[in-house]
């Protein structure tokens, strides 16, 4: 079967995890590439964007990949957990690019992220882009959230930076879809006081 193949079922893949769980890296891997092409898809929607890559969608995807792969062997709770590890993968990439940028050129240029209008427009991001500083800031407001409601931070995770809909943010995160749709209200609202502060 092909990667991104219609034959592999959400039952396929939580056995593959299931397998990586219990040591199988072989299983990891089959995992990894059965939601190849759907990774790259959230990663090309996390950076839409024009011009120079800082992080090119396949390196993104690709770096997510090796952060994850410590956690192979980890408890998976099924492939809608797993995409949110993926999430949370994604955003430590992102910042840490931003970061790399940032350094490079105080001031720093813009990395090659865009915002969906309809999922990010609430965080007031730039038409078009968003700065490496802005980046890291968010990153930082995220981590203070996190302290106060772990859970909307993971809700940013998957809908910023895994672009992962209300309905696959539920599955991720084992929560009710009115659940995520209140907490990503919340999670921007506080978001958005905390990036103008």
């Amino acid at each position: 079967m092909t990667p991104g193949d219609p034959e592999h079922t959400e039952s396929d893949v939580n056995r593959l995890l299931a397998s990586a769980a219990g040591g199988d890296s072989a299983a990891f891997d089959q995992v990894f590439r059965i939601v190849y092409d759907e990774l790259r898809q959230l990663a090309r929607q996390v950076r839409r964007g024009r011009g120079a890559a800082t992080v090119n969608t396949t390196a993104l995807v690709h770096e997510a990949y090796l952060r994850l792969l410590p956690s192979r062997t980890f408890a998976w709770e099924g492939r809608s957990h797993f995409m949110g590890v993926a999430a949370r993968a994604m955003r430590q990439v992102l910042v840490r690019a931003a970061e790399r940028r940032s350094a490079g050129k105080r001031g720093g240029g813009a990395v090659d992220l865009s915002l969906d209008d309809a999922v990010h427009a609430p965080l007031q991001a730039p038409a078009g882009s968003i700065s490496a500083e802005q980046i890291i800031a968010l990153d930082a407001a995220i981590e203070r959230l996190e302290a106060l409601d772990p859970r909307q931070a993971r809700v940013v995770e998957c809908r910023f930076f895994a672009g992962l809909s209300v309905d696959e943010t539920a599955a991720a995160l084992n929560v009710s879809a009115p659940t995520v749709k209140r907490d990503w209200r919340a999670a921007r609202a506080w978001l958005a006081r905390a990036l103008d502060g």
